[in-house]
């Protein structure tokens, strides 16, 4: 067993081209392949919290003996990082741009590097929802991000490195 640091994970935007389905789902729903050519890493990132839930529906009835009951409905996920405010560096352009035109922005946040074999994440259409600038007295100016899945023709997929 191995563990992973956070430190190793890394995040990606679709540097040309349209977001395509990662592979083919097997029988978990992992969708597996390479991953696409055209990936670029965004460096300038620290922090990175990917959370991912479901909304629920209650279906308890008299048989479960005094138990709510739930089923999971609609998946919902977000991911808040932060980046040092650098105009000059790409990927914050990248991000930066996104915000401002509402620009749909093709994503893999992984738990390890694109060409490792195993290496696991999302993979999705998103849109920036939040960019917030900081300015604290003694520290670099940094920028707190959030952004979600966005309506795109492919669905969001949890993705693996497989070749």
């Amino acid at each position: 067993m191995a563990i992973k640091l956070g430190m190793n994970g890394k995040m990606y935007y679709l540097g040309s081209g349209v977001r395509a389905s990662w592979g083919t789902a097997d029988a978990d729903g992992i969708h597996g392949g390479a991953a696409p050519g055209s990936l670029v890493e965004l460096g300038n990132v620290r922090d990175v919290t990917l959370n991912l839930e479901e909304g629920e529906a209650d279906v308890t009835t008299r048989a479960n003996n005094g138990w709510r009951a739930t089923e999971p409905t609609l998946k919902e996920g977000s991911v808040e990082f932060e980046m040092a405010y650098d105009p000059a560096d790409t990927g914050f352009a990248k991000i930066l741009g996104g915000w401002l035109n509402r620009t749909l922005l093709p994503m893999a946040i992984l738990d390890g590097d694109e060409t490792e074999v195993g290496t696991m994440g999302l993979w999705a259409d998103f849109k920036v929802i939040s960019f917030s600038k900081g300015e604290p007295l003694e520290e670099g100016q940094m920028v707190s991000v959030t952004i979600k899945p966005a309506y795109s023709d492919v669905a969001p997929e949890w993705v693996k490195v497989t070749s």
